[in-house]
């Protein structure tokens, strides 16, 4: 026998020897996989992985998906990170879309492999699932299921000369990775109290999606103060180190003033939209104590907006500013059970506003003059808007988006009238509104504009006739009946 025919039998016997362990695990697999109970296998397979594991220059990390009862931040983050990817070895993928989400969401399926690279290093990603069927096993995530027996994590393998950059880069960088993905996928939600609930944290807010159409570009605004407040949001979300340098809490207060109908909610969808943050809505008339109002505050997330609105009508700060000093013990106790403006300020400015970070807070009142001086000084309310009535520059901007046209015949008359007139942009959209043909829509909001002006006059008249007397007074007011 030749020395090549010579080393072609021993490849061959080497490979049937492979080929018969190898078969042979896959028997005792099944075997134990049907007659076992799965403790035992876990025991079982885990002692043949830590013999192999002594020979080997591999260090595996596991991640579970829980650390006692807490989540596990790593391995959400893996879960995040990990979904889009796939690798050669890949054979088997997980995809959904919850109801109402904009995404779909893909996972990757039980005791698949995926291999990443980072740093020119190679990394293998197993997700494990593993079932106990026992009535005392509680997963706290696992809640479709009768038993919820069923424990998760990630098995991360590498070459042990990797695990300082393990630990020091590649899982921060997974982690960071995780939160930008999971923000730019992230659906807007906005968030109401759910006052029956108010002593469970986890459940305190109830999720709704925000679905709110407007953008800055449909905000019907002047165009300088749209770019002043752009401008200081872009400037807000990129200064987290700054606002830690001079050791300030993350946050940004904004209070928008003016009637009714002229944009404040649309400017906070707007701004929800743009900075894909979710919005709370706050309601403090339903809140008895300040302790109910730092639980729902810190009950709030990260990259988020907490509106409160109308809070010149929902809290009288003012009475009761001035009624502590010198209400009695027993009112002042009572005083105390209620959200006062002392445990409003805490959270807007005091401690409590440290809890969390890159939030904005948003007042909007119709009346700002009634509002308690201390509530408006910088570092509480940062940044004051006010929402004026319609200006010919959101009239435009109006025409654009309700009837799809930049230029017309009348809009100098109408420009020429809103300059005049106190007409909100809610009232010339609902004009605009009433008709699909330009002419007709454009005329219509024309005579409403006039019908302003004429109210307008009348009641100046009837404030001038209050201060006259005898025949002035009816003289005013029969020119008024003659009109």
């Amino acid at each position: 026998m030749t020395s090549s025919e010579s080393n072609l039998a021993t490849a061959k016997t080497i490979l049937s020897t492979v080929g018969s362990i190898a078969a042979t695990v896959v028997v005792v697999r099944g075997v134990a996989h049907d007659l076992l109970p799965p403790e035992f296998q876990d025991y079982i397979f885990s002692g043949i992985r830590s013999l192999f594991a002594t020979f080997s220059n591999q260090l595996t990390m596991v991640i579970d998906e829980f650390d006692g009862l807490d989540n596990n931040e790593i391995y959400e983050a893996a879960e995040i990170y990990l979904g889009p990817k796939v690798s050669p070895a890949t054979r088997r993928l997980k995809i959904s879309k919850p109801e109402k989400e904009k995404h779909f969401k893909i996972t990757m399926e039980k005791d698949e492999e995926i291999i990443d690279i980072y740093n020119g290093e190679k990394f293998k990603w197993i997700w494990i699932c593993r079932k106990y069927e026992t009535k005392n096993f509680y997963n706290p995530r696992d809640m479709n299921s009768t038993l919820k027996s069923e424990v998760r994590s990630f098995e991360l393998t590498f070459h042990k000369k990797n695990r300082d950059l393990v630990i020091n880069s590649y899982l921060p960088y997974i982690t960071n990775e995780a939160q930008n993905k999971k923000q730019e996928k992230k659906t807007i939600k906005i968030f109401t109290v759910d006052y029956e609930n108010m002593y469970d944290i986890s459940n305190m807010w109830v999720p709704v999606t925000f679905d709110h159409p407007a953008t800055f570009e449909t905000l019907a605004m002047d165009s300088d103060q749209k770019g002043m407040i752009l401008k200081d949001l872009e400037r807000f979300v990129g200064r987290k180190e700054y606002y830690k340098k001079v050791g300030k809490a993350w946050k940004r207060g904004y209070l928008l003033y003016g009637p009714p109908g002229t944009g404040k909610s649309s400017l906070i969808a707007a701004m929800a939209n743009y900075l894909n943050f979710d919005v709370y809505d706050l309601e403090l008339t339903e809140l008895r104590k300040n302790s109910e109002l730092r639980r729902l505050l810190v009950g709030t997330a990260n990259k988020s907006i907490l509106v409160v609105e109308d809070i010149d009508c929902t809290i009288d700060l003012q009475q009761k500013l001035a009624n502590r000093d010198t209400s009695s013990p027993e009112s002042h106790h009572q005083e105390e059970s209620k959200v006062t403006l002392s445990g409003l300020l805490n959270f807007v400015d005091g401690l409590w506003s440290s809890c969390g970070d890159e939030r904005i807070i948003i007042f909007t009142t119709n009346h700002v003059e009634k509002l308690d001086p201390a509530l408006l000084r910088p570092g509480r309310m940062d940044v004051h808007i006010n929402m004026s009535y319609c200006t010919p520059c959101g009239f435009k901007l109006l025409a654009s988006n309700y009837l799809g046209i930049k230029e017309h015949a009348l809009f100098e008359e109408i420009e020429d009238l809103i300059r005049k007139a106190k007409v909100t942009p809610a009232e010339v959209a609902e004009q605009l509104l009433k008709d699909d043909d330009h002419d007709v829509a454009l005329q219509g909001l024309i005579g409403f504009i006039h019908e302003i002006k004429e109210n307008e006059v009348a009641d100046q008249e009837d404030e001038k006739a209050k201060g006259e007397s005898g025949d002035k007074k009816l003289e005013v007011l029969s020119k008024r009946r003659l009109r």
